[in-house]
């Protein structure tokens, strides 16, 4: 097939023709999802125009999701969806309430004709590189959440460095990217001094913590929390076979283990707020009404994917810090 020519006459920029000439053969049929495009040397060739003018033209319609290279074939028709503005690479850690919570607002959000492809890389680095790595060329924004894996720098480096928006955990390497993190560390010291009052009703603090999920901040700033205050304090990497002690107050960073707590305190016949204490981690309406409200360290997901979705819409270069706080309830 032979695409509409560029004309020089015209006014408007070549590379733009060479696009609307797609988005034309693509909303008349003439191009289906699947079918091989020109040659970037037969577009050249009759339309006397460079060959960095045609790369400029498929390299926006990469961008927007519409056509696919294959290395060694050529360029083909990926989406006949023309009308996308926008393609946005979206990469979380794992998929719970508050993080849909966050993907949710980040769609409301956004401007009409954007699209979003979200992944999960559960805390692994070989399926974290290869879906970056895959990703590259076909999207105008990435937002990637790194959560704890190490060396995030050497895979993120690879993608245009004002495309990409980091969520979460801000890694020190990461620095020089836009995004909206939280300080894990300040978060955690600060909220817990608030209940302080609550939390020396206790003759214990227990975290469970999880290195190769939960944030090292978050350690560090429950461990100076609690020498800091003469708190006694232990860390724990499970609690399936713990048998809880009355006076403990738990800090429990995911719903799962919040769950497995909450049923041991019913086994063992202890009271939740009398006998144990428990500080959960993000907020949602269930810790509301759960055992009369568990107390809860949140930040507002909802907000993080509002103020992402602005930074995105407006191609926003900066880096905001999402504020935690503390809701104390009868769990404490």
């Amino acid at each position: 097939m032979t695409l509409t020519p560029v004309e020089r006459k015209l006014g408007v920029p070549k590379y733009k023709q060479i696009i609307t000439s797609v988005e034309e053969a693509i909303a008349g049929k003439v191009l289906r999802k699947g079918d091989k495009l020109p040659s970037i040397s037969k577009i050249q060739n009759e339309n006397k125009v460079s060959r960095d003018t045609v790369l400029t033209a498929f390299n926006e319609l990469k961008t927007r999701g519409i056509i696919q290279s294959i290395a060694g074939k050529g360029y083909y028709v990926l989406s006949e969806h023309i009308e996308v503005g926008k393609k946005v690479f979206v990469l979380f850690d794992e998929l719970n309430a508050f993080k849909e919570d966050l993907y949710n607002s980040l769609l409301k959000y956004l401007e009409v004709n954007t699209e979003v492809d979200i992944y999960f890389h559960h805390f692994n680095n070989e399926v974290f590189s290869k879906l970056i790595f895959d990703s590259i060329g076909n999207y105008s924004s990435y937002v990637i959440m790194p959560a704890n894996l190490k060396n995030t720098q050497q895979v993120i480096e690879k993608l245009p460095k004002e495309k990409v928006y980091i969520l979460d955990q801000m890694h020190p390497e990461l620095k020089e990217y836009s995004g909206i993190y939280q300080n894990f560390e300040k978060d955690i010291y600060l909220n817990l001094k608030k209940g302080i009052e609550s939390i020396k009703k206790y003759d214990k603090m227990v975290l469970l913590f999880s290195k190769k999920i939960q944030p090292s901040g978050m350690l560090k700033g429950y461990e100076s929390f609690c020498k800091d205050f003469n708190i006694k304090y232990e860390v724990v990497d499970s609690i399936e076979d713990r048998v809880l002690e009355k006076g403990e107050v738990y800090v429990i960073p995911d719903d799962r283990n919040l769950i497995r707590i909450v049923k041991k305190v019913k086994e063992q016949g202890l009271l939740l707020s009398e006998n144990i204490g428990i500080i959960s981690y993000n907020d949602t309406l269930l810790k509301e009404i759960v055992e009369g409200g568990i107390t809860t360290i949140s930040t507002d997901f909802n907000d993080m994917g509002k103020r992402l979705a602005q930074m995105l819409n407006n191609k926003e270069q900066v880096q905001i810090e999402n504020p935690n706080h503390l809701i104390i309830r009868e769990s404490l």
